[in-house]
């Protein structure tokens, strides 16, 4: 190599093949527990779970399995009755610029 810095572009792909991203919604919980006459606090009481796991589910976060199972339990439902995966958009592309000695 020669003393000059040479610039590489380079295009980082993200899910190129049209693979959508997905995320995460709590909203047919919420229905559940309306039709079950509970609340959120009632809800972390019966079913163990912590006050900050509701407040993740409340943001749309995700939520550990052990906990949606717990959840699933006591409502007497399968995890498809409290989730739903929705799709939220596409891979987008990233360009970076190295430099090479």
């Amino acid at each position: 190599m020669n003393d000059q810095s040479k610039s590489v572009r380079i295009e980082l792909w993200v899910l190129e093949m049209e693979v959508p991203f997905l995320e995460i919604s709590y909203n047919k919980l919420w229905k559940l527990l309306i039709d079950k006459g509970l609340n959120k606090t009632q809800l972390g009481e019966v079913s163990g779970i912590s006050s900050s796991t509701i407040s993740k589910m409340g943001k749309n976060e995700q939520i550990s399995m052990d906990s949606m199972l717990k959840i699933c339990k006591v409502l007497d439902c399968d995890i498809g009755d409290i989730v739903e995966i929705k799709e939220a958009g596409k891979g987008v592309q990233e360009s970076k610029e190295i430099e090479e000695e």
